[in-house]
């Protein structure tokens, strides 16, 4: 997938997905010719690498999806070649079917070095017939612990379902089929790190996690099950590509063109605010800001109210 350096048609890109918000977010994104850009098998090779375990990744479907195995020698990973500052990530993804016990499967952005930022779609298999959960978190100076779980109100295994990011300087904002999840905003000025200078790739992967991922650990991976595969399509890229040739990249300076930092997108409205209500009443399994064991002071982000 290429990224996209053009700024001239950023507004036809906000215009659709303002009226695609106002439509209350349950359909698609909606397509803006170039401006999005779909997975294809010559893009990926251009612009993406396999990070670990080459014969584990598989591209199907004439290239317009790629596999991620996990097998009992190995998991595997794909990384973005570009790094991106603020913007808009998304992917399709059909996770393992059946036992998925012991697996995670992820889609994420994340920066280098021990002060990195990250921003993660993280699921976490379980027993067949069991729900998937899906864990976000999101690191900010090299601190993370800000997980939240939730269950989802369909099966992940049985077609692909959108996962999506907006980015922008005040607000993190997380997707699930165009269905507001979950909010991080900027509280830089009260002392909280945020993610504004760090540029990140994307990445996605599969592996082993059977110390934890399922009932912290208690239920382990069935390798007669192996092959897991998890399958990603119509990966989606807006974003401002770091070019690290310049030492003060645009990027790091919100510009009118750049829709994701419009204002709209700065604070929650009031149709995804009661979007993402919904989905913390009726399918949050696990908030970092209630875990007072953990926590016993809750993180300031936690009882600060949204930035209108």
């Amino acid at each position: 997938m290429a990224p996209l350096s053009s700024r001239n048609a950023n507004h036809v890109v906000f215009l659709v997905l303002l009226l695609s918000f106002s439509a209350q977010l349950h359909g698609s994104w909606g397509q803006a010719g170039d401006n999005f850009v779909t997975f294809q098998n010559s893009q990926f090779n251009s612009e993406f690498f396999v990070s670990w375990e080459t014969s584990n990744v598989l591209t199907v479907d004439e290239g317009r999806t790629l596999q991620l195995l996990l097998t009992e020698n190995s998991g595997t990973g794909v990384s973005s070649v570009g790094q991106y500052l603020f913007g808009y990530i998304r992917a399709s993804i059909k996770l393992i079917p059946n036992d998925s016990a012991g697996t995670v499967t992820t889609f994420y952005m994340s920066s280098a070095g021990p002060t990195h930022d990250e921003l993660d779609f993280e699921f976490l298999g379980n027993a067949s017939g069991q729900p998937y959960t899906l864990q976000t978190n999101v690191f900010a100076g090299g601190v993370g612990g800000r997980e939240q779980r939730i269950g989802l109100w369909f099966d992940p295994r049985e077609d692909f379902h959108q996962y999506s990011v907006i980015w922008n300087y005040k607000t993190i904002s997380f997707y699930v089929d165009d269905v507001l999840i979950r909010v991080f905003q900027n509280h830089e000025a009260s002392g909280q790190p945020f993610p504004v200078s760090q540029p990140m790739k994307v990445y996605s992967s599969l592996f082993d996690a059977s110390s934890w991922a399922t009932q912290g650990g208690l239920v382990k991976i069935d390798w007669t099950q192996a092959p897991f595969v998890a399958s990603y399509s119509d990966y989606v890229l807006d974003a401002c590509f770091w070019d690290t040739t310049f030492p003060r990249p645009e990027c790091a300076t919100p510009q009118a063109g750049d829709w994701w930092n419009a204002e709209y997108f700065q604070t929650i409205p009031d149709n995804q605010l009661g979007q993402m209500n919904w989905v913390t009443t009726n399918f949050m399994q696990y908030n970092y800001c209630t875990d007072t064991l953990r926590y016993p002071i809750a993180p300031f982000e936690c009882t600060a109210p949204y930035n209108s």
